[in-house]
């Protein structure tokens, strides 16, 4: 699967499998950036949209992971 927004790295482990630190990295990883405030806030709709894994399924087409 290639990454929408490929080079900005997010760690999806060691986080006790809780969904908000997921997405509290998935918000902060790409500041400073050229992306937006508003397709950040539109990751976060996306990714609250649905059960955990649809969070982890979007967090996975945007961003690189280790």
């Amino acid at each position: 699967m290639i990454a929408k927004h490929p080079g900005i790295i997010v760690t999806l482990t060691d986080n006790d499998g809780n969904a908000f630190i997921m997405i509290g990295r998935c918000c902060q990883a790409p500041r400073g950036s050229s992306i937006s405030e508003d397709k950040i806030a539109a990751f976060t709709v996306e990714a609250m949209a649905g059960d955990y894994a649809h969070m982890l399924q979007t967090a996975m087409q945007r961003f690189d992971r280790r």
